[in-house]
């Protein structure tokens, strides 16, 4: 996560944080790590009550223990016991509160969030939703095969995308290759800047991110360690509050201070070096044209840029969007599909007019109320709060119109796939994480059992991309707003003498001409003033790295008076970067819950995927194994394929009861039993309520609810009701 600091001065990375590295920035704890780090006052009061009880009770521990040296009557010793056994009980009491309060668990019996994670992630592996991928070669850290469940749930998001922005946004959607040649991501910064901080096993060689060594000291501390006080707590979440503003050298003497060495073999580290996260390749046999497999998709769309303006009719705003993997060589992956070597990016870019940020469509999204992060309230300590969007971008809090209507939209497009909106917020970058050419940065985050995982990143990353494109390919990447009138305006005209300039630098004679035609215009009228009065100034070439003497002969500079029909200027970009892999998982743990048999004598899994996004939209089942419902059960799957919708036939001679649950497991939403020739029921997963419709209505019921044209409300209102008994059995 070194992106943070090293990509203030340059960069497309910031943003493209999963989106820029599609990753949790860790400059501030509580968006990355669970809410326990954010150390509210009940955790420190009930640290400080532990560290009063510890005193206490070692006190009273050497008074009994003087008591019986001193030969002191039984009745007195019993009494100093008591008090003594007392606050033990008092001690455990506490620890058990605390506890509760940095696991996240309530102390109500529930699995904290490390257990939770393990009972889901074993569950989707056996309903083989993802797997390790090479799992006969014991696997490779960070890859992953998704498998029929998983990949029906990543369509299903994607096509969701694709209809909630593509279309209803009439964007334009690109393809660009994996590989990119080296010069394009040269100019982007990533060759330069794409880095994190490595450190080494000096014995063994084994590598290992420096700050994830450094926050998991901090994390174990502040669980596992109930006795340190609330100041080396506070000092811990400080550290994990900072870590992304720690340098190389700062990170490194946190890591000797507090005696971190090698997790598996306790061996001393290495210093932290910079690693770069790109996987590096060869275009063509030659070797001669290096290139890298692209760590995002959104440079594809800005070198575009021209063609896809020319294509829109030479008109703003637009938008350009595009669905594809991308690679990022992770030092040491971990935490399952959350950082992974490789994955899918959903990323759209929507050029703007910079003098001109409104959304016509902003007044459709102005409504919406849903928690926001200030960087404000993040300073002073406080929690996301539900503030009212269009009051977020009326005060300034929210940076522009176009901002604020893509941000009520990657709301709508989350809650409406599953994501539960109280477990959903938008944070806005702190000052020490956006670049500096950024005018505005919010990411969407999500809470999971890994805390606050940031999934989208929405972010107003001004004329940056474009400007460092043309600047390195010499293409203006450029738009045109034309004028009904021609519009006389004052320009600054740098004119450098060449001859001049090159008699008195040769072979440096271009480096002095571009320094002097890319002087700002304050620079450029003090210049002329110094020449004018002085007849030579010095000036400095950053490419020479050095002052030259600029004399009057070598330079006019003057303010004329033009007439111009038309504005040319490099559009802005407003960029919302998802990371699908990230949201699919936290979709996978908001759906997930348990729920006991009917018998109650073992817990059942259960998906709570709504139709939208669920793997398989129905199942048919025949009650028992007989050869009409069978065939009835057919007649039902022509119909439900003629339809679209996604089911699968289970004819097995297993109880229905044990059917419904497979289903459920998977998150199946539907479920048609067929129990006479002429009529069948339709369950629903979560109520497990029942109705009986006719054969041949069953497709239409199904496929109406599923595309959302009704809701099992309605059609419970509409048809029969059905019970049975021996229906969950």
């Amino acid at each position: 996560m070194r992106l943070l600091s090293s990509l203030l001065s340059s960069s497309a990375l910031l943003p493209h944080n999963f989106t820029s590295r599609l990753r949790v920035p860790v400059s501030f704890q509580s968006h990355y790590f669970p809410r326990l780090f954010s150390m509210d006052s009940s955790e420190a009061s009930l640290r400080n009550a532990l560290s009063q009880n510890l005193s206490a009770v070692e006190a009273q521990g050497n008074a009994v223990r003087a008591l019986k040296a001193a030969g002191a009557a039984k009745p007195e010793i019993d009494a100093a016991i008591e008090a003594l056994n007392a606050l033990k009980i008092e001690k455990a009491s506490i620890e058990k509160q605390l506890q509760a309060a940095v696991s996240g668990g309530g102390g109500d019996g529930s699995l904290n969030r490390e257990s939770f994670r393990q009972t889901v992630s074993n569950t989707l592996e056996r309903r083989l939703f993802y797997i390790p991928s090479f799992k006969i070669y014991r696997g490779v850290a960070g890859l992953y095969d998704y498998g029929p469940p998983g990949c029906a749930v990543k369509s299903n998001v994607l096509a969701f995308w694709r209809q909630h922005f593509v279309l209803e946004e009439n964007m334009l959607e690109v393809d660009c290759p994996c590989v990119t040649p080296e010069v394009v991501l040269k100019a982007s910064g990533h060759v330069d800047k794409f880095t994190d901080l490595m450190v080494k096993d000096e014995k063994t060689g084994t590598c290992y991110r420096a700050d994830h060594l450094l926050k998991d000291f901090c994390n174990e501390k502040l669980q596992k360690d109930l006795s340190i006080s609330s100041e080396k707590a506070a000092e811990l979440k400080h550290i994990l509050a900072v870590l992304d503003d720690l340098s190389a050298d700062q990170l490194g003497a946190k890591i000797k201070e507090y005696g971190i060495t090698a997790p598996d073999t306790k061996n001393p580290l290495s210093d932290p070096y910079p690693f770069n996260l790109m996987f590096q390749t060869s275009i063509g046999p030659s070797g001669l044209l290096p290139g890298y497999m692209r760590p995002e998709t959104a440079q594809g769309i800005f070198v575009n840029f021209k063609d896809l303006y020319y294509y829109n009719g030479n008109k703003l705003p637009f938008a350009a969007a595009q669905i594809g993997q991308a690679f990022r060589n992770e030092i040491s992956p971990r935490q399952g599909l959350l950082r992974v070597r490789e994955f899918t990016l959903a990323e759209i870019e929507h050029f703007v007019d910079p003098e001109d940020k409104a959304h016509p469509k902003f007044a459709d999204v102005a409504n919406l109320e849903f928690l926001m992060f200030p960087r404000e309230e993040q300073m002073s300590g406080k929690s996301a709060r539900k503030i009212p969007l269009g009051e977020a971008v009326s005060k300034g809090t929210v940076n522009n119109e176009t901002l604020g209507y893509f941000i009520g939209r990657v709301y709508l497009f989350l809650t409406r796939l599953g994501i539960d909106k109280d477990r959903l917020r938008f944070r806005q970058h702190l000052a020490n994480e956006m670049a500096h050419y950024a005018a505005d940065c919010w990411d969407a985050e999500i809470e999971c059992s890994y805390g606050w995982i940031e999934c989208v990143g929405i972010a107003d990353r001004s004329a940056y991309d474009l400007h460092a494109h043309t600047e390195k390919s010499g293409v203006p990447l450029v738009a045109h707003e034309k004028f009904a009138e021609p519009r006389e305006v004052e320009k600054l005209v740098i004119a450098p003498v060449k001859k001049e300039l090159g008699l008195a630098f040769k072979g440096s004679q271009k480096n002095v001409v571009e320094a002097l035609e890319a002087m700002k215009e304050k620079e450029a009228l003090e210049m002329k003033a110094a020449l004018e009065s002085n007849g030579e100034v010095e000036f400095y070439v950053c490419t020479l790295g050095k002052n030259v003497s600029i004399k009057k002969s070598m330079v006019a500079i003057s303010k004329e008076k033009k007439k111009e029909h038309q504005r040319v200027f490099t559009p802005s970009v407003i960029e919302p970067s998802f990371g699908i892999g990230r949201i699919i998982y936290c979709l996978f743990e908001h759906s997930y819950y348990m729920r006991p048999s009917k018998a109650g004598d073992e817990q059942l899994n259960v998906f709570r995927f709504p139709p939208l996004v669920a793997p398989i939209k129905c199942t048919v089942f025949p009650l028992v194994q007989n050869q009409q419902y069978e065939q009835v059960a057919k007649v039902i799957s022509k119909s439900l394929t003629f339809s679209g919708i996604s089911h699968k036939i289970d004819i097995t001679g297993t109880s229905i009861g044990k059917r419904y649950a497979r289903t459920d497991e998977l998150g199946v939403p539907f479920a048609i039993t067929v129990d006479s020739a002429s009529s069948v029921t339709i369950r629903e997963r979560d109520s497990k309520d029942q109705i009986r419709v006719s054969v041949e209505e069953a497709a239409t019921v199904v496929k109406d609810v599923t595309d959302g044209l009704r809701t099992w409300e309605d059609v419970w209102s509409t048809f029969p009701h059905h019970a049975s008994a021996s229906a969950e059995d």
